[in-house]
């Protein structure tokens, strides 16, 4: 890479990791989509910009939190297999990171404080829980295996589920066994992120006694775990069919496609830096996900 100037603007871009804001949409994107077919229609968009706009800021929020304790953690080292770290690196000062978490903590407040409006007081218990886990997942429970359960729950079950309480109209029935399922799968396709990650660094979690779920499981269980999540979305579909929303079915067949290839690929570099790449593609294969998955429901309603 080439150098990057202290402090820049490229500097922050890198440290706010762009890539993983597929994971911040994506629930998002699911949950409205439901909350459109569902209400006719007649959503309510400020809530719903207001639902991204929170889900972007607390995603960047989390990157920055996990560069700075990291780095004062000691793991960024030169073991390091994954991506550059700002702090690591040098592009960002401690002292300034520290400060940027604060801000974006209290931004992502800002942002999301109006939707006490639209959802009530849990709102903001949502809303303080989700910062409260952003610090807590790198600084103590990603160190116990339970990093996997919390994407679950905040990438998958609260976002959607949010998202699509705060747009549908008041007068509507606000949830649906449909949508908690649909919130369980997202939380399940954003996990492949963690697992990859987890995958990587299996052999240094275990020098620094990192005790992620990849490392209970070890690295050949935890290849199967990837495999089975694409499985799982395939076979999932038959749910989709049964509730007349039949295309939401076979469009993420495009996504199952792409996990597997890319589960392949993975098998075959088995372990380094070049699973970096595989990272990658597994951002691009949820973002594929959330758009298949949402196409499929609208397609679902306007040709039904």
């Amino acid at each position: 890479m080439t150098e990057i100037k202290k402090h820049s603007l490229k500097a922050w871009l890198l440290a706010a990791r762009p890539k993983t804001l597929t994971g911040a949409a994506v629930p998002v994107m699911i949950g409205s989509a439901f909350a459109y077919t569902d209400a006719q229609e007649n959503i309510r968009f400020v809530p719903l910009l207001l639902c991204f706009l929170f889900a972007f800021i607390m995603q960047i929020d989390a990157n920055f939190i996990n560069d700075y304790f990291d780095f004062i953690k000691g793991n960024d080292d030169e073991t390091r297999l994954g991506p550059e770290r700002a702090c690591a690196k040098g592009w960002i000062d401690a002292s300034v990171m520290k400060k940027a978490m604060i801000y974006t903590t209290l931004l992502g407040g800002i942002i999301g404080l109006p939707l006490v409006f639209y959802g009530g007081w849990m709102t903001i218990l949502v809303g303080v829980l989700c910062m409260i886990f952003a610090f807590l997942y790198t600084t103590s429970l990603s160190y116990r295996g339970l990093g996997d359960v919390l994407v679950l729950v905040f990438f998958g079950f609260i976002p959607v589920c949010m998202t699509y309480y705060l747009t549908m109209p008041s007068h509507l029935p606000q949830f649906s066994w449909e949508v908690i399922y649909a919130a369980f799968l997202c939380g399940l396709v954003i996990d492949n992120l963690l697992i990859v990650n987890n995958y990587r660094d299996i052999d240094n979690d275990r020098r620094v006694g990192k005790r992620t779920l990849i490392v209970r499981l070890g690295a050949e269980r935890g290849r199967d775990l990837y495999w089975a999540t694409g499985i799982l979305i395939a076979l999932s579909g038959f749910v989709f069919i049964l509730t007349h929303r039949t295309w939401a079915a076979i469009l993420p067949l495009l996504y199952v496609y792409l996990h597997l290839k890319t589960y392949h690929r993975m098998v075959k570099i088995n372990q380094g830096k070049e699973l970096n790449l595989i990272l990658s593609e597994t951002a691009r294969n949820i973002f594929i996900y959330g758009l298949t998955l949402s196409a499929g429901l609208l397609l679902s309603f306007y040709l039904a």
